[in-house]
């Protein structure tokens, strides 16, 4: 039996002062799932969260969340929603636990939640914060903060705009544990980052926009195995500084005396070891990689295509 559907986007358009921001975007995100948004800078990604959490009104198309309109029904919408946003805040008024259960009184809940609260401050590794204002975290504690709002109300749909952006790798870790965890109890998760790896090791299924587009909509694996190209990484004996340029043409990267060369799937390794030769290289060992994220990611937001 499929799953339901937590976030329905049907035909999205949103401009700004006649310039597309979001152009016929139609995708459905499966309830429990955990979902990565990806694209450029520009891609229309903030505007597409913006939208679904109610903060944005789209010119034309419908979104839903746990079955409720977000227009028309934005109470039980946004109840069903957490967002953790990209910019932090200080709040100068209440310390941070007070925050908290204000937060939830904004979703009418009262002091049964506060369990929950000290909850999510020990898990996030703000109880010693507690009744510390904003203005005295750090970048990484604030963003600790933002989560802990953001599921105050025990959302079904949680959404992460960028919440590793300027933050430790001890801070990454123990969130990405937490968010797991969350995910495991039922939690549907969209997640949107710069840091592809975190999408490729977390997320069941990826969207990709560009110029506010949707270019591909793929279970991860899926997507990954599509990509046109193959990688073989060649250590060479004599690496010159200056490549020749039949090799330079189909240079990914290169390190010390190996390169790492993309491919056309059907190119033939003798064709390869020819072109090595002729360009009067020595191949000394050779290994294939497998295609990541980011490769697929840079192939359609560069090109456009996947094929």
């Amino acid at each position: 039996m499929p799953n339901a559907i937590a976030v329905e986007i049907t035909n999205l358009h949103k401009s700004y002062q006649g310039v597309a921001a979001l152009t016929d975007v139609s995708l459905q995100i499966p309830e429990g799932s955990f979902f990565a948004l990806l694209g450029p800078n520009g891609a229309g990604k903030s505007t597409l969260i913006g939208a679904i959490s109610g903060l944005i009104k789209p010119d034309s198309g419908r979104i839903r969340v746990m079955g409720h309109d977000v227009q028309a029904d934005f109470r039980k919408a946004r109840r069903a929603l957490g967002l953790v946003p990209q910019e932090l805040i200080d709040e100068p008024f209440f310390p941070i636990r007070q925050l908290l259960r204000i937060q939830a009184g904004y979703f009418g809940l009262g002091k049964s939640q506060w369990a929950w609260i000290d909850e999510l401050l020990q898990r996030l590794g703000l109880w010693d914060k507690r009744d510390a204002y904003m203005s005295s975290l750090s970048g990484g504690m604030k963003r600790r903060v933002l989560i802990a709002l953001a599921l105050v109300h025990k959302p079904a749909v949680v959404v992460l705009d960028e919440p590793t952006a300027g933050v430790d790798i001890e801070l990454r870790l123990s969130m990405w544990a937490f968010i797991r965890e969350l995910h495991a109890q039922g939690h549907t998760i969209i997640l949107t980052t710069h840091y592809l790896e975190e999408a490729e090791q977390l997320c069941e299924k990826i969207a990709i926009l560009r110029e506010g587009q949707l270019l591909a909509l793929e279970d991860t694996q899926t997507l990954i195995a599509s990509h046109p190209w193959e990688y073989l990484e060649v250590t060479l004996e004599n690496l010159p500084a200056v490549l020749p340029q039949m090799v330079t043409d189909l240079l990914h990267r290169r390190s010390a005396n190996k390169l790492v060369l993309r491919l056309s799937r059907d190119l033939a390794r003798s064709e390869l070891l020819a072109i090595l030769s002729a360009a009067g290289l020595v191949l000394t060992e050779m290994r294939q990689l497998e295609a990541s994220l980011e490769d697929v990611f840079r192939t359609l937001t560069t090109n456009g295509v996947h094929s």
